[in-house]
């Protein structure tokens, strides 16, 4: 049980750090090899490049459910930002007390170009 305690605490404790734009902090959560796959396949290499992508939309979290199981753990909430706010699921792994997985799946579209009129 207590795998599920530290796994969730290390998730919420990641989106707390980003909820509240401490980039630097919540790079301390992810494992130096994360994987990290959006809705569309794409894919960051480094967790640094991924932590710059989020600090440009500065995104507010409002986490509806956690639902844990053992190391994993997923989140579904709503993340306004400035481009957007758009309901998310991201399903993060957890092993040694840091993030080895993320895969987020959301509605892309929210973040293109406006519909053509």
């Amino acid at each position: 049980m207590q795998a599920v305690t530290n796994s969730r605490l290390v998730v919420m404790s990641y989106i707390d750090a980003l909820h509240n734009q401490r980039y630097d902090f919540a790079l301390d959560y992810l494992n130096d090899d994360v994987r990290i796959r959006g809705p569309a396949g794409e894919t960051f290499g480094k967790p640094t490049d991924f932590i710059e992508m989020l600090r440009k939309y500065r995104g507010r979290y409002d986490v509806k459910r956690v639902f844990v199981d053992g190391n994993d753990v997923c989140v579904w909430y709503d993340l306004d930002t400035t481009a957007a706010k758009v309901f998310m699921a991201s399903w993060y792994t957890v092993k040694d007390g840091r993030i080895v997985s993320v895969q987020t799946i959301f509605d892309p579209r929210a973040f293109g170009p406006p519909p053509q009129e």
